[in-house]
């Protein structure tokens, strides 16, 4: 069964032969490369070749192209607010916050997406993974949530006060996100992306009155747009920390595979977000895979598969620590490989 069918019995909750694992492998398969994080970002081709190697060697059943927060704006307003460093990905420093002034949203354009820019790099490391893993694998494109894109234009903290003090601005500027979004995706599903993963990372620092007014209807606009353009390919969302609080709105999206950090609480989740939607996650990242031992590992992973049930992807909460001693996820994809689509199977 290939890793693509295998998600999408998965999502139909049909048997598979094993569970689906999907672990968010950067840092970590950079590391296990041996390349370099930055060069990772910065060269397509790179992280192509860590993201197939990770694959390769623990048996993952995604390639993930999620790497760092200034893809989109780099390509939007140029790297002057980006710091880079030797072995990390690209920072935002708010203090040279693209956006700083508001007035400049109105000269801010939508990017091509293939326009030789760092948007188009991942775009072309997608390429190179279909060609090189063929058509059974599942590859993860990913754009930028409205919320996160505007918090790494305007400043997370800058833009939680535009909620109150602006709200007509930050309504427009989630709205030109959701934009960018919109013009991305389609490229990378034709590169070879099967799955187009959204991450709005900071909409866990907002509750759900927020939530619900400036950031949701533009995530459904992105998700909406997507379902309609290329109703095939599967929709993932991942939010991350505690998303309790947002989770009866985050139910109503058409999402394929919502991605639960390990903060939030996962029974709640599975209430909330209904029995028959596909959870991935909740895998603590640090006391599980970076600091416990296989059999803990194993453990968690039992757990979260015997809460979420059918329904459910074996993963981390969110991205794994470079330092995740490889034994632990060797026991993550352990778990995977020796169960069925429900607990105990």
């Amino acid at each position: 069964m290939t890793s693509i069918e295998r998600v999408r019995r998965v999502i139909r909750g049909e048997p598979v032969d094993h569970l689906a694992a999907q672990p968010m492998g950067m840092m970590f398969s950079a590391r296990h490369a041996g390349i370099p994080f930055i060069d990772y970002t910065k060269d397509g081709r790179k992280m192509a070749d860590a993201q197939l190697k990770f694959a390769a060697d623990f048996g993952v059943d995604c390639l993930l192209t999620c790497s760092d927060p200034a893809r989109e704006v780099i390509d939007i307003a140029g790297d002057a607010s980006v710091d880079w460093f030797t072995d990390q990905g690209p920072v935002i420093n708010e203090e040279r916050a693209a956006l700083t002034d508001k007035l400049l949203l109105r000269t801010f354009r939508v990017p091509d997406p293939l326009g030789g820019g760092r948007m188009h790099d991942r775009v072309k490391s997608i390429a190179l993974m279909r060609a090189a893993a063929g058509p059974g694998m599942s590859i993860v494109g990913w754009i930028e949530g409205p919320l996160a894109l505007a918090a790494e234009l305007r400043g997370v903290n800058t833009i939680m006060l535009d909620f109150v003090d602006d709200p007509e601005f930050a309504h427009d500027l989630l709205a030109f996100c959701a934009d960018v979004a919109i013009a991305y995706a389609p490229a990378q599903i034709a590169a070879g992306a099967d799955t187009m993963g959204m991450s709005d990372a900071a909409a866990s620092l907002i509750g759900p009155q927020l939530y619900a007014e400036f950031v949701w209807p533009q995530q459904k606009r992105v998700l909406d747009t997507l379902r309609q353009g290329h109703p095939d390919v599967l929709r993932r969302l991942h939010m991350c920390g505690r998303t309790d609080s947002l989770m009866e709105r985050m139910r109503d999206l058409p999402v394929d595979i919502y991605e639960i950090d390990f903060p939030a609480d996962l029974a709640l989740a599975r209430e909330r977000l209904g029995p028959g939607r596909v959870i991935a996650g909740n895998v603590s990242t640090i006391t599980d895979l970076m600091q416990g031992t296989p059999e803990e590992v194993y453990a968690a992973c039992e757990r979260c598969h015997a809460t979420c049930g059918r329904y459910h992807i074996v993963s981390a909460g969110c991205e794994l620590s470079p330092l995740t001693p490889p034994e632990n996820l060797r026991a993550m994809m352990a778990y995977a490989r020796d169960h069925g689509s429900v607990a105990g199977g």
